[in-house]
């Protein structure tokens, strides 16, 4: 008899996971893949939609182009999690699993920040991201504050990406100069594992003339004077209030059970809850790497082994390594790139390759080859002039690309 695995969340993580079975295990496993949304998005195509270089159409890539066999998509909401039973109950009716995988990412609260809803704007999520984009055309200059509202949040190098952009977009629309734009982060500096990254990111935002205020937590919005209020007593007023909003566990997760201080606590090397039979990758875990996209995808290539090895008899495989590679947009159409790895040494190292034409080209590459992989070939979204990328054979990868 196959082994049922359940896996809610169609990210990076479920996407991963589900292919990974699909391809190696065939009809020894059938998987159940549960989302609620009815389309993919790669995280970095939000930048795209929110400065117009493509439309939300062109990113979304369709859940029903998945043609994994032995894979079934399920468009639904997830109501319940009984861990102890490994039994799902959505809106649509109830999973029970021989292996239950979370995969629900992390939820977006700028509720928690008082006044961000009345006179602030989240750019971190797709309908967010197309609201700012609908804002900006018609902005005539002012203040501009791009600010991370929580201790920690998905993709370090956003906001340094989008300060970049929006200095690129406003000087081409010729109002920068009429613009004052503030980036504040409570993070130390933008990449805390490696210097030489953290100082090119500071240093792009330095030629642009964008301050930026690191170790700073803002702490209220005044919607009647929309000054920005930090919790050092420091004062900022703003026109134009981007934000990371402080992230939380799906209420759905911490209802369950598996969550302790808000996020589910995992073995960093196969990712196995507390619970038999099971495990969580991606944003929702508390396992010592960062939140983002690559992450998920490597911790979830990591379940898959575990799994593949106890269905097949094979020996237990490597545990997950923490290994990285993250895209960085530089502005000018250029991309740069960080390698890093978190957990094989006795700290944790990484790499920085200063941007260029061919780092966004690998970049564009890179979202081709896991679009057919994780969906089928020719499968998704396009180029902004219709035409999809090549995508590369997994030989031509010198090693697992994936963006934060």
């Amino acid at each position: 008899m196959s082994t049922h695995v359940v896996i809610l969340g169609a990210g990076f993580g479920g996407l991963e996971l589900s292919s990974r079975l699909s391809a190696e295990l065939g009809d020894e496993v059938r998987v159940t893949l549960i989302d609620q949304s009815d389309s993919f998005i790669f995280g970095f195509s939000k930048l795209d939609v929110m400065f117009g270089r493509r439309t939300m159409d062109e990113v979304r890539i369709p859940y029903r182009d998945i043609t994994r066999p032995g894979v079934t998509f399920r468009r639904e909401s997830v109501l319940s999690i009984d861990p102890g039973r490994k039994r799902v109950v959505t809106n649509a009716g109830g999973y029970d699993a021989d292996v239950l995988v979370v995969a629900l990412g992390a939820d977006l609260a700028p509720e928690a920040t008082p006044g961000l809803d009345e006179c602030g704007q989240e750019f971190y999520s797709p309908d967010g991201a197309a609201r700012v984009r609908d804002l900006l055309p018609a902005f005539p200059g002012g203040n501009v504050v791009i600010a991370v509202l929580g201790g920690f949040f998905k993709c370090p190098p956003a906001p340094y990406e989008t300060a970049v952009m929006l200095h690129d977009y406003l000087a081409r629309r010729g109002v920068r100069d009429a613009t004052a734009i503030h980036l504040v982060t409570p993070m130390s500096k933008p990449i805390p594992i490696s210097d030489e990254t953290s100082d090119a990111l500071t240093g792009l935002l330095d030629e642009r003339g964008i301050r930026h205020s690191h170790a700073s937590w803002i702490d209220r919005l005044d919607p009647a004077t929309k000054v920005a209020h930090l919790k050092d007593g420091r004062e900022l007023p703003f026109d134009l209030f981007l934000a990371v909003p402080v992230h939380r566990a799906p209420p759905v997760v911490v209802q369950s059970g598996l969550t302790e201080g808000g996020w589910i606590p995992v073995d960093p090397a196969t990712f196995a809850t507390r619970f038999p039979d099971v495990y969580a990758v991606g944003d929702v875990t508390s396992a010592p790497v960062p939140r983002a996209g690559v992450i998920a995808e490597g911790e979830a290539a990591t379940v898959a082994d575990v799994l593949i090895a106890r269905i097949t008899g094979g020996p237990p495989p490597a545990p997950y390594a923490g290994e990285m590679t993250c895209y960085i947009e530089m502005g000018e159409d250029t991309v740069g790139t960080v390698d890093a790895n978190f957990l094989s040494g006795p700290a944790p190292t990484a790499l920085f390759t200063p941007p260029s034409l061919e780092g966004a080209e690998d970049k564009r590459r890179f979202a081709a080859f896991r679009r057919d992989r994780w969906f089928g070939p020719g499968s998704g979204a396009s180029r902004p002039d219709g035409t999809t990328p090549d995508a590369p054979s997994p030989d031509e990868e010198s090693h697992d690309h994936n963006p934060a």
